[in-house]
């Protein structure tokens, strides 16, 4: 059954349309070129690019088969990987380069956008203000700016390739161009397996605007139309892809398990997580028309979801909900970008959790097509029938409209080039979320990080010290505090630190093995002895840990027990074992 979509078409003159992607061009690259002098960030950055040696060397066969066989950091994505490593074989491992990778995947994601709907709806200016509005708006530029969101940008280049392949497909039905649209949303699931969604967003492009579910002319004449089968083949042709999504819905729940990234349901209660995702989709509402107080991560507390502020936003799903459904039977594009919208975020909309953020903004890119949508079709219509009975003109409405878009979008440029001014460092990015958000424990850990590898390490003190207060229970912030005293040579600050953090985390390995180099420092080297002994009970083939325990055994004048240390180095690392050697026999 074919769509007559492409009776809607409408004739446009070249050159407008040539000018409509040029100015999504220029707006695009005034907005983002910044990035190109932007550094990498110390979130998610160095396990994807600046600290991972699979992507660093390029694309080796080595790099391709890990690639595609691990589930590090808990996502199955190859693409991704496989992208970053081109990047590092062409650019080497450049921040610039990578980062203007991101921006004219990017800018093909806008141009791409905006020639899918003016192809499959036949409107110009409200398709090229979708595009302008996903281009330009400050929700998307963590999407951009964030070199480890590469996976963000080319997975919904894949979804874009997969609409654009079925809008052909439903245009001329043929084997081929079905299955480009299946293989370019395989390809899109192995760049980020949010897109698992994407047969529900075909449906409702078969409702709107290719119009599917309806019966051609021709065959209302000849007969009464079986609506059924319309039904059953709209649906039976979208089983390949629900195949496709579950089985990337059930490797990346596997994964993230096996990782322990899926935070446990104990920690949060599934009530406030039912409650989160109302105030989640309320904040994604408040920040499409407001996009104010942008953070890199948005701390969840429990303890801020409460009814009183839940049920209203529960009210707002619902009312929202049942107007679209009410007004889509005629505004069909109001049905369709609702449930976009509210359909594309329920893979991370936090019934599942991940993370301990309550939202996140790199997750709109996709979702708030379906918003632009409404705005873009819906507000003319409206403005229509406001002055249909005034004596404005449509000329004049029309002028009066085009010049409020200009502004929307010109103030959306303006702000989005703001916010991708903090993307430039580790410093100013989590300077300024701690500055839009309250009680950031995570953002002020990152500072920490972030004044530790400058070299800063008071500063570094301050900011654990700001997380530690928030969150007392947070054993890296603790062990980070200790590697800041006691490179200032403050050694008990350092014990006490390391303690802590041991208290908080028995069997964090790294933190006995430090306390024992902090008790060495200070010659305490019966106390070091336990704590090495610990960390090699945790981590029993730490070669350093052996030799240091060897050290401390020797010194406290028990050179046997150095010796047995030094036997078992022999197995482990050769050159340990002659550092330890050398020390007994001087």
């Amino acid at each position: 059954m074919q769509s007559n979509f492409n009776n809607k078409l409408k004739p446009q003159t070249g050159f407008l349309i040539l000018s409509i992607y040029f100015a999504l061009v220029l707006s695009t690259l005034l907005v983002f070129w910044q990035v190109r002098n932007f550094d990498f960030v110390n979130y998610d950055d160095n396990v994807y690019v600046s600290e991972n040696p699979h992507v660093l060397n390029g694309l080796t066969q080595d790099g391709i088969i890990w690639a595609f066989t691990t589930c590090y950091f808990g996502y199955w994505h190859p693409l991704t990987w496989l992208s970053l490593m081109l990047d590092c074989q062409l650019f080497g491992p450049s921040p610039g380069w990578m980062h203007l990778v991101n921006l004219f995947l990017h800018l093909a994601n806008t141009l791409l956008l905006f020639a899918i709907l003016r192809k499959i709806t036949g409107s110009l200016w409200p398709s090229a203000f979708v595009a302008a509005a996903f281009a330009l708006h400050p929700m998307h530029v963590e999407s951009v700016a964030w070199i480890a969101e590469r996976k963000d940008v080319l997975s919904t280049l894949f979804l874009l390739l997969t609409l654009a392949a079925y809008a052909g497909y439903v245009s001329r039905p043929s084997v081929f161009r079905y299955i480009a649209a299946l293989a370019t949303f395989a390809l899109g699931l192995m760049a980020k397996p949010m897109l698992v969604t994407l047969p529900f967003v075909l449906l409702l492009l078969d409702y709107w605007p290719l119009d599917r579910f309806s019966t051609p002319q021709s065959v209302k004449i000849a007969a009464i139309p079986d609506r059924r089968r319309i039904l059953y083949r709209i649906i039976i042709e979208k089983i390949p892809f629900f195949v496709l999504s579950a089985v990337s819905s059930v490797i990346t729940f596997l994964t993230q398990q096996a990782g322990s990234v899926i935070i446990d349901i104990k920690t949060i209660p599934i009530k406030d997580r039912v409650g989160s995702v109302f105030l989640s989709y309320a904040a994604y509402m408040d920040k499409m028309f407001w996009p104010q107080d942008l953070a890199v991560f948005y701390p969840l507390d429990a303890r801020t979801i409460q009814s009183w502020r839940v049920v209203p936003c529960a009210l707002l799903m619902i009312v929202v909900s049942v107007l679209a459904i009410r007004f889509g039977r005629k505004q069909k594009y109001l049905f369709v970008g609702w449930l976009w919208f509210v359909g594309t975020l329920i893979p991370v909309i936090g019934l599942v959790r991940f993370t301990g953020s309550s939202y996140a903004d790199r997750f709109t890119y996709i979702s708030y097509i379906g918003l632009f949508i409404m705005i873009a079709w819906g507000l003319p219509e409206l403005l229509s029938k406001w002055t249909s009975a005034s004596s404005v003109e449509s000329p004049q409405r029309k002028i009066v409209l085009g010049i409020s878009m200009v502004i929307v979008l010109t103030t959306l440029g303006i702000c989005a080039h703001r916010q991708a001014s903090y993307w430039n460092n580790s410093i100013a990015l989590f300077s300024h979320a701690i500055e839009v958000t309250q009680n950031n424990d995570f953002a002020y850990y990152n500072l920490g990080v972030a004044y530790g590898s400058l070299g800063r390490y008071q500063d570094a003190i301050e900011a654990y010290k700001q997380a530690i207060r928030i969150n007392p229970d947070d054993a890296e912030a603790h062990y980070n505090l200790g590697v800041a005293y006691g490179t200032l040579g403050r050694g008990q600050n350092e014990i006490e630190s390391y303690k802590q953090a041991i208290r908080i985390k028995p069997n964090f390995a790294d933190a006995h093995y430090n306390l024992g180099n902090a008790y060495n420092k200070l010659s305490r080297y019966t106390e070091a002895v336990e704590s090495f002994k610990q960390a090699i009970r945790i981590k029993p083939d730490d070669a350093e840990a052996h030799c240091n325990l060897g050290s401390a055994y020797f010194l406290t004048g028990d050179k046997g027990s150095a010796l047995e240390e030094y036997k078992i180095l022999k197995t482990l690392d050769t050159e340990q074992a002659n550092k330890l050697f050398n020390l007994i026999n001087k």
